[in-house]
């Protein structure tokens, strides 16, 4: 087990396959910014993706699951923290969290620059209350119809997905899908598909040696070139590229 922080701590973590239920002697906001996992409590459980992160109490069991490629941003928060204390009560509260559109700008931020090695003990010090007040600030909202379709999509973004199967999923129209992703999401269905496609793409370039007609194939392209058109439209690169300037250790 590891020690508790004398001062909030932030990581970037990838999980995989399941965890045994195990406790903390710190609170942690678990808070996805890519791909999903599931979070269990014992008695309550949920699924987290960009859309719902999650606050683990300090000392609470928990066990994570996933099926697929995924990062979120770990925050570690000292128990002792006299300034914190009455947040991390609120939060205790409801420990299921829906990320607002300004809580999901200000993780993309803080995940960007701790990829840069910009994110040092002060910074975090100083974005800490921001974040917590940006995520006790929400009013409680009811759960998205497009919760569970997200979570589906992202578990599996290479399947054969179209507009009309993931309406069906979320038992609306394919008319009011748009509508809902426009409000949600600010994008269409099929932008943010192969937004979905492109991320799990990114992360196999980086952490695995398959070929990359193989990656293209698994993340729904039709062929490599389907990918390396995408990615040159969506990021101005190749998928060779991207593994070289972000090859990882290949998993064991």
């Amino acid at each position: 087990m590891r020690s508790p922080p004398s001062q909030p701590a932030l990581h970037l973590r990838s999980y995989r396959g399941h965890s045994a239920p195990h406790d903390h002697d710190f609170a942690q906001l678990v808070l996805p910014v890519s791909g999903a996992l599931d979070l269990d409590f014992g008695d309550r459980a949920a699924a987290l993706d960009a859309a719902r992160g999650a606050f683990v109490p300090t000392r609470q069991p928990h066990a994570t699951r996933t099926q697929g490629p995924n990062r979120s941003l770990i925050l570690d928060l000292p128990e002792d923290d006299s300034a914190l204390a009455p947040l991390l009560a609120q939060l205790a509260q409801r420990p299921f969290l829906a990320l607002s559109a300004p809580a999901t700008r200000l993780l993309d931020f803080m995940a960007l620059r701790v990829e840069q090695g910009q994110a040092s003990a002060p910074v975090v010090q100083l974005w800490v209350p921001l974040l917590l007040d940006t995520l006790l600030l929400q009013p409680p909202r009811p759960a998205s119809r497009l919760a569970a379709l997200r979570a589906r999509v992202q578990a599996d973004p290479g399947a054969p997905w179209t507009v009309e199967r993931m309406a069906r999923l979320a038992a609306l129209s394919p008319s009011r899908l748009h509508a809902l992703f426009q409000a949600e999401l600010h994008s269409t269905p099929r932008a943010w598909l192969q937004a979905q496609r492109l991320a799990r793409a990114r992360e196999l370039l980086a952490h695995t040696r398959l070929p990359i007609a193989e990656i293209a194939s698994r993340c729904g392209f039709a062929d490599q070139s389907a990918l390396t058109h995408a990615m040159r439209r969506a990021h101005d690169t190749t998928p060779a590229a991207w593994r070289r300037h972000n090859a990882g250790p290949a998993p064991a």
